[in-house]
């Protein structure tokens, strides 16, 4: 289920739109005020503002963090982890957290749904994103001790995931990771699977450097029909574009894979798209220039299917990407 199935489902029921903000704000019990990513005391700055403004209407602020895993947005809001409800301690803050946690519980078992104070609220959803940064961070500072061991960063990872205190989830070694949200609002090409998230991906860093290297780039993102974000990247603030490239004509934007890998001397996967593990490596092998190298930064291609299909040489496993090396077949 998506946002447009939601929409269809419950408009005209429980979900209504208007333009009309000043008359449906002085009929509502709650108003909600969406930003994913604040600073701690960001609450209290709000409850100063509208205070000074009350005209004797008295409020309540909550902080209600969002744990949202972009891709997977509706899915997580239908069946979450927790919900965090954070307010003040007051007879009058305790009234308003249930109110919030009843609206809630039509659908979120009661056990999920945890109160607190407005700062622990606030501070546990950029508590949480650190957490996850390091994560990363860390396997990926393992994936350089793998490429120098010879190790296998994906067996490592899955390895030491087995163990319950661990876990495998965000142990997956890449090119690097976003800084989380933390600060929202910046530009640049896709890094995560599903999304139309284009921020701070560091598959830009990639792109400046092959340019740097006086590389010819062909881009494709799958879901950018319009290529929306290949503007953004190629337009967007001067110290995230590439439009400051000194060869940022060698980078052109391509609608089909096969398009972006054909006459390619090299060829880099640097977001784990479902249809990246599709796509027809025969046509491609066919396409390519030779020897030719494919960087798999996220590790989603089957070598062993693309060695029976088209390769003579092994792959290498080098820490946090898998190094193709494709010759001309043998006749």
């Amino acid at each position: 289920m998506g946002l447009d199935d939601v929409v269809k489902q419950c408009r005209g029921k429980n979900l209504f739109f208007s333009t009309d903000v000043e008359r449906h704000v002085a009929e509502a019990d709650i108003i909600f005020v969406s930003k994913s990513t604040v600073p701690v005391k960001t609450a209290e700055a709000i409850e100063k503002i509208l205070t000074h403004n009350s005209k004797g209407i008295k409020y309540q602020i909550l902080s209600n963090p969002e744990f949202l895993a972009e891709g997977n947005a509706i899915k997580d809001l239908l069946n979450p982890d927790r919900v965090l409800i954070g307010g003040r301690e007051t007879p009058e803050g305790k009234k308003a957290i249930e109110a919030l946690a009843n609206m809630y519980g039509q659908w979120v078992p009661k056990d999920r749904i945890l109160a607190t104070n407005l700062w622990s609220a606030e501070l546990s959803k950029l508590a949480a994103n650190a957490f996850l940064a390091q994560r990363i961070s860390s396997v990926n500072a393992m994936s350089a001790l793998c490429e120098a061991t010879g190790a296998d960063v994906s067996q490592v990872a899955h390895y030491v995931g087995t163990d319950s205190r661990i876990c495998p989830k965000f142990l997956n070694a890449s090119v690097g990771f976003l800084r989380f949200l933390l600060p929202k609002g910046h530009t640049q090409l896709k890094a995560k699977k599903d999304t139309g998230d284009t921020r701070e991906t560091p598959a830009i860093n990639v792109c400046k450097g092959l340019l740097g290297d006086n590389a010819r780039l062909s881009i494709y993102d799958p879901p950018d029909s319009k290529g929306s974000n290949i503007e953004e990247v190629r337009l967007g603030p001067p110290n995230s574009s590439l439009a400051n490239e000194p060869n940022f004509s060698e980078a052109s934007v391509v609608w089909v894979a096969y398009e972006a890998t054909k006459d390619a001397h090299g060829i880099c996967i640097l977001t784990e798209w479902d249809e990246f593990k599709t796509l027809d490596y025969e046509r491609i092998f066919e396409d390519i220039q030779k020897p030719a190298f494919m960087f798999d930064w996220r590790n989603i291609v089957n070598t062993d299917k693309l060695r029976l299909c088209t390769l003579l040489e092994s792959p290498w496993i080098h820490g946090s990407r898998t190094c193709l090396l494709w010759h001309k077949r043998e006749t």
